[in-house]
């Protein structure tokens, strides 16, 4: 990182930070993930149940770790020794939990969370169905607009999630989206979330480092 790169990374994250107020999100800024992690925590309850949408960017704040130490109970379909049918189980579990955590894999300068999905439960549980919804996301996540949402996802996002995932997709080869039409295909739905949903209170953390992919 050079000397600019803070500026940068604030001016960005304040501008999307403004946006996503006027689109009706609590939404704030933070510098650093350590303190994102730390307001996170303090909207969370001791007893409330919590979700987890397999984002890198949360996995990066350890605030699973920390929930889990304290009490909460934790619903996360990415658990290690689950079978197809516990992690069915717990996706289901995750659209009705009192906190749901996710990234995103793309915001706009004027404040549209935009993801791609294999099944659909974390777009699901974002829109929908949780107590509250807390996203988290790195400068890296900021893109110009709609058009190039798409292309972050194909270029970025898709392909190093086909990676980290482990599927035999050709973008795992070729290092960006084919838009392929295998069975193991990933990309099968994209949400575009414009303003806050009513009925789902929902707190966006910008955090001004890259985080996540």
């Amino acid at each position: 990182m050079n000397e600019f790169t803070p500026w940068h990374n604030e001016a960005l994250g304040k501008k999307v930070t403004e946006a996503l107020k006027k689109n009706g999100f609590e939404a704030e800024y933070c510098p650093s993930a350590a303190e994102a992690a730390e307001k996170i925590l303090a909207l969370i309850p001791e007893s409330a149940s919590v979700g987890f949408g397999g984002s890198w960017t949360v996995k990066a704040l350890k605030i699973q770790e920390k929930l889990a130490g304290r009490g909460n109970t934790i619903l996360d379909h990415g658990a290690p020794g689950l079978s197809n049918e516990e992690r069915m189980e717990t996706r289901k579990k995750q659209l009705t939990c009192d906190v749901f955590l996710s990234g995103t894999n793309a915001v706009t300068l004027d404040g549209k969370l935009v993801n791609t999905d294999g099944n659909g439960n974390r777009v699901a549980a974002m829109i929908f169905g949780p107590g509250k919804v807390i996203v988290v996301l790195g400068t890296n996540k900021i893109v110009k607009d709609l058009d190039a949402a798409e292309e972050r996802i194909q270029m970025v996002a898709a392909p190093v999630n086909n990676k980290r995932i482990g599927l035999p997709n050709p973008c795992t080869q070729t290092g960006l989206c084919m838009n392929c039409q295998t069975e193991t295909r990933i990309c099968n739905v994209t949400t575009i979330i414009s303003k806050r949903p009513r009925s789902t209170p929902f707190h966006v953390f910008v955090v001004g480092e890259e985080l996540g992919f």
